[in-house]
């Protein structure tokens, strides 16, 4: 049986350590029990896919990019809506950047995508909070160490004029920029395996957005080649609705979960 893991985002700024930028709740102890996994399974693991949230200050969903009407920034956790940049309650610090943004927020707004959502600055390239939590690169430089073999990391988010929640493409993919589009290695990677393993933060957003579209490259007959290792996920605080529903769709569709001391024991 051929097993991958896919972690998505295992990152110092989504974890509930201090200073962490978007800290998730329970996410330290989510890295713990993934740690643990690794090391459990680390004779078993064919390979393991990571993918880095990688922002930098200047960004479409961080507080410098927008001004009011008095010129403030936004607070974190505003959202911006197609109305607001129409009426230019919210606009661009640079007015020259005005049509990109309101082709922007309403591309999300066709393609059913979340409303842009203002975001503390995190997961800055160079930063503390871009690294991976202690725990789980302990357990990843484990593996490589036993296995011979290197860890296959992917970076997402850094183009600044989309966001990327999902690790297989960015919401509004932009043409000019590859790394933007669909990650057609990695799902034909992953495609190969037997058992797909999945973790990573956070439940209610990347984690969500990334296993629906790999399960729609997939279809439906290999969905049920995908695991959720249930407790080493969690959702963003006040989006715990979205991860519940992401939960009971997936399922529906095939995808199981379990726990980190159940899987393959």
């Amino acid at each position: 049986m051929s097993l991958e893991f896919l972690i998505i985002d295992p990152q110092n700024d989504f974890s509930d350590a201090p200073g962490a930028a978007l800290p998730v709740p329970g996410a330290s102890a989510d890295a713990e029990r993934l740690a643990g996994l690794l090391d459990r399974l680390i004779d078993r693991i064919d390979d393991i896919h990571v993918t880095l949230d990688t922002h930098q200050l200047l960004d479409i969903a961080h507080p410098i990019f927008w001004v009011n009407q008095q010129g403030r920034a936004p607070s974190p956790f505003t959202q911006i809506t197609v109305q607001d940049v129409e009426r230019e309650i919210w606009r661009p610090f640079n007015p020259a950047f005005l049509p990109q943004a309101l082709n922007y927020v309403r591309a999300l707004r066709d393609h059913h995508r979340y409303t842009l959502t203002i975001w503390p600055p995190h997961c800055l390239v160079g930063g503390w909070g871009h690294n991976v939590i202690p725990a789980v690169a302990g357990a990843l430089q484990r593996w490589e160490e036993r296995r011979h073999a290197r860890v296959d990391y992917h970076i997402k988010g850094h183009n600044p004029w989309t966001e990327h929640y999902s690790a297989v493409q960015a919401d509004v993919p932009d043409p000019h920029d590859p790394a933007t589009q669909l990650n057609v290695r990695l799902i034909q990677t992953l495609e190969k395996a037997d058992v797909v393993a999945l973790s990573g933060q956070a439940l209610s957003h990347c984690v969500a957005n990334t296993v629906r579209d790999i399960a729609d490259q997939f279809g439906e007959d290999r969905v049920r080649k995908l695991v959720l290792i249930e407790d080493t996920s969690s959702p963003v605080p006040g989006f715990e609705g979205l991860a519940h529903q992401f939960l009971l769709d997936m399922q529906r569709r095939g995808m199981k979960t379990v726990k980190a001391a159940e899987f393959l024991n």
